[in-house]
């Protein structure tokens, strides 16, 4: 007993440091122990998430994909046709050719005057219907464009907000109740309602641009490209900033509604108004941005570059250096309509439009800043 005691007394402080050492280390090891578990867990958990988000990111991708692809395939096309048939109709110069053929042909049919008057009405008018055909291509394909971005805006927004975002997507057809469809035909109002009002001031435009044009004068390609740039810049201007976007999209939902139940004796009543007014209000707000402005300018001018090269591609060989008579160009510049107005998936115009490095930064920069803001 006595040399324990010993033992203890010599040895208490040696004792407690190691019962120290073995008890922090114990503490320690269970405290790495729980943090490990937790790590662990939380990475499980994580994981978890990201197949979660993954799968949600790949039926989100799907989704705006199908809305990308009925728009490509349904919505434009279906549009462009309308446009085609409009313009053709509104703007037909058969009239104004077979009547200055017949005078041509019999001397006596028309009087000069009246031969002078047909030309004259003949140069604004190959120059409307081509301007008029440019830019509602251009305008058109630009806007369905926006259009699938801000249904995918809107599509994202839902599976944000739902907590089981695959079963959202799986089990409800959410945009066929809020409008989706509503909304993509509106793609239809420019050749049903906005046309007519196009024209007028695109002719208008297109007369004071050419009132110094004389029909004898030499007319190169650079002044080809410049004349048509002006009647569009002129255009553009007409009635105000942004008065151009009353022939492209309704003024709201409910006009709109009564507007198609009037034209169509269709059920429209079942429109979601509220909805359709939402996405209408975006869209006008999209249009009438400086960044939209600045691919509008980007396209229209691309798309008159390309006009004019084809215009001298076909006068190779066949024009002289300070151009040639602006009465031998009409014929022409009339039928540049044509391909303008072909089936969007044959179009060379849209589909340069749509590969145009701008205008797809515009569209990605939308759809992620839309996404953000969200």
């Amino acid at each position: 007993m006595l040399s324990f005691r010993g033992f203890w007394s010599r040895h208490r402080r040696k004792v407690f440091a190691a019962l120290g050492v073995f008890g922090s280390g114990y503490v320690i090891y269970k405290l790495y122990d729980a943090h490990r578990r937790r790590i662990s867990d939380l990475e499980k958990q994580l994981e978890g998430e990201r197949q979660v988000n993954e799968l949600i990111r790949a039926q989100l991708q799907k989704h705006f994909e199908s809305i990308q692809r009925i728009s490509d395939t349904t919505t434009l096309p279906y549009a462009m046709h309308y446009l085609r048939s409009r313009i053709l109709e509104e703007l037909d110069l058969s009239h104004l050719t077979e009547k200055l053929m017949q005078g041509k042909a019999q001397s006596n049919a028309i009087t000069s005057k009246e031969k002078l008057e047909l030309w004259e009405r003949l140069k604004v008018l190959s120059f409307t219907r081509t301007a008029s055909s440019l830019w509602s291509v251009t305008m058109l394909c630009l806007y369905v464009r926006v259009q699938v971005n801000i249904l995918g805006r809107h599509l994202y927004l839902e599976v944000s907000r739902g907590s089981e975002g695959s079963q959202l997507l799986d089990e409800s057809d959410s945009f066929s109740r809020h409008g989706q469809q509503d909304f993509l035909a509106t793609a239809d109002y420019l050749s049903a309602h906005g046309i007519d009002t196009l024209i007028m001031n695109m002719q208008k435009a297109a007369m004071e641009v050419l009132k110094e044009k004389q029909l004898r004068d030499p007319f190169s390609m650079v002044q080809l490209r410049k004349t048509i740039i002006q009647i569009l810049e002129l255009f553009m201007s007409i009635g105000g900033p942004n008065c151009w976007m009353s022939y492209l999209i309704p003024e709201n939902a409910i006009a709109y509604r009564q507007l198609m139940v009037t034209s169509t004796n269709d059920s429209f009543n079942l429109m979601d108004v509220g909805k359709l007014e939402q996405l209408m209000s975006e869209t006008r707000s999209v249009l009438s941005s400086p960044d939209f402005g600045n691919i509008v300018e980007i396209s229209l001018k691309k798309v008159v570059d390309m006009l004019v090269d084809d215009i001298s591609t076909q006068l190779v060989g066949m024009s002289p250096p300070s151009g040639v008579p602006l009465a031998k160009l009409l014929p022409r510049v009339t039928q540049l309509c044509l391909p303008l107005l072909e089936e969007p998936s044959s179009n060379k115009f849209v589909q340069t439009i749509r590969g145009l490095p701008d205008v797809e930064l515009f569209y990605t920069l939308l759809y992620a800043n839309m996404c953000i803001q969200s």
